[in-house]
Order: C-alpha cells, then structure tokens, then sequence
C-alpha cells in the first residue's frame, strides 16, 4: 500500500462493523476518496471526532484494493460543530456536502475547485457571515458553474441577445428574451434576478440588501435549476430552513 497526504472536508460517514466507519472525503488534490477510519467509534478514539461531516482536515491515508484507510488526521478548520449547532446552518450545509458529492462523481479525480468552493461555503457558514439561505444559494450557483452549467441572468441563455429581460427557462439555462421564451418558462421580479447575478458573482453588499420575497422567489429557481442538472431529487433539500 502507498502512503499519502491531503487536505480534505468531511462529506458523509456510515458505520461499518462495530467500531469502524466509512468517511467519503471531498480531498484537494485526490477529488473525492472513500476511506475507512478503523475504530474511530470508540470513545477512546484519537481523531474520531474529527471525521464527522462539514470537518475541514488534514489526514493521511494508505492506498487500499476498494477503500483507502484513515491513519492519520489534524483538524484545519473545526466547522462541524458551529454548523450542527444551528438547524437553519445546519440544514443548508447538509445541502452543500450532497451536491459536492454528486457534482464529484469519480473518485481519486481531482476537482480543485469544487473543493476550495465548498470550503469556503462551509467556513462562511460556521461563522454567520451571510444568512444560510444566501450562502447556500451562492454556493449551488457556483457549484453548478464549475460544472460548465452556469445560468445567465442577463443576457439570453438561447440566443444571447443582450438584456435584462424578464422571462426565467432553466431548462434553456436562465433568462431568456420574448422570441426564445418555451411555455412554462416563469417571470420573476427584476430585483430577483438582481439578487440572483449577485449571487452568482459574490456581490454580498447587493444580496444582504434584498427583499425576503425576492430572496424566497431565488431560493425556488435556484433548487429547481441545480436538481434539473443534477437529474435528481436533492434528498436534503425539502428540510431545509429558510429564514
């Protein structure tokens, strides 16, 4: 077996045996790595508690057959308890480390900036630096970026006649004009897709300064548009809670 290093944000754990449990790790330069942290059930444990999810780490593996093994971890960034203290924090990461876990699909494929995008999401969260909703929505917009989905909220997603109009198409990508607008396609408030732009772009002064409706009203494109691209249900979505 081969011995490495990495950096790494804890997605999901499960338990495996009786002491035992498998971590799925979103790593910086190894993408997403599935390993098995030997007896970190235990209370005795020396880094159990550090390979709980939202946990930003530095750990040290050996190369396994199927899975790798957990031998070694020093806590980077302590976020997991701040998050799972707060439901509303706690509700809108659990979203975070799902999509990052779809968007990753293959293991030991590095994916640099997924994993800085979610590091940064879930440091901002533990610290209430912008309300859950708006990290949240921030986050699913970039993430979905890096994957080559970006939408527009100007110019037309079809046939790029410049904006702003004031038709929303996710399946043509975002805004789009009168001449491109399929049936079905929804009409959201211009400060909508304001705050939207915002979003995608990292303008906090505008986002903090939005309207609660017009917030909700992004929240609900913003769902619809990642589970759209990801061709599935996003099962920690519904529990979220928006403030």
């Amino acid at each position: 077996m081969s011995l490495y290093r990495d950096e790494a944000i804890v997605l999901r754990t499960h338990k495996l045996g009786e002491a035992d449990r498998i971590v799925t790790l979103l790593t910086r330069a190894h993408g997403k790595v599935r390993a098995v942290g030997k007896g970190v059930r235990r209370t005795s444990s020396r880094f159990g508690s550090r390979l709980e999810p939202f946990m930003h780490i530095d750990v040290q593996l050996n190369t396994g057959r199927s899975l790798d093994l957990v031998t070694q971890v020093e806590t980077i960034g302590p976020y997991g308890r701040p998050i799972c203290e707060d439901y509303a924090l706690y509700t809108a990461g659990t979203v975070m480390l799902e999509t990052a876990e779809r968007l990753v699909e293959d293991e030991h494929e590095p994916s640099v900036q997924q994993y800085w995008l979610l590091v940064g999401a879930v440091r901002s969260l533990s610290t209430r630096e912008h309300a859950p909703g708006l990290v949240l929505d921030s986050y699913l917009l970039r993430a979905l970026a890096i994957a080559g989905w970006a939408p527009s909220f100007a110019d037309c997603a079809r046939c790029g006649r410049p904006g702003p109009h004031t038709s929303f198409a996710i399946a043509q990508g975002g805004a789009v004009c009168q001449a491109c607008r399929p049936p079905g396609a929804t009409s959201p408030a211009n400060e909508t897709f304001t705050l939207l732009a915002a979003l995608l772009a990292g303008q906090w002064d505008v986002a903090e300064a939005s309207a609660e409706r017009h917030r909700r009203e992004a929240d609900g494109l913003v769902a619809a548009y990642c589970q759209f691209h990801l061709e599935r249900q996003l099962r920690s979505l519904p529990m979220v809670e928006r403030v």
